[in-house]
């Protein structure tokens, strides 16, 4: 059993993925967002990039409860 990637570069390849999700936020879903940071906070080049992205998921994770909140709000005025 073959445990090493086939593409030697595939940490690489993931960071740069994970730069261009938090490069275009708007665009991606917080899931998207939370796995990107996860890479970077893990796997990013410099102290400055591992810090920002640890603070962009502690912001997309408090925006949970409120997302929540609201579609419930958004629920109960559909009734």
């Amino acid at each position: 059993m073959h445990l090493h990637p086939r593409n030697p570069d595939w940490p690489a390849d993931r960071v740069a993925e994970a730069r261009a999700v938090i490069a275009d936020v708007a665009h991606h879903s917080d899931h998207l967002i939370r796995l990107a940071c996860n890479v970077l906070v893990t796997h990013g080049d410099t102290a400055a990039e591992r810090k920002d992205a640890s603070v962009l998921l502690v912001v997309i994770d408090a925006r949970r409860p409120l997302q929540r909140a609201q579609r419930e709000d958004n629920g109960r005025a559909a009734r």
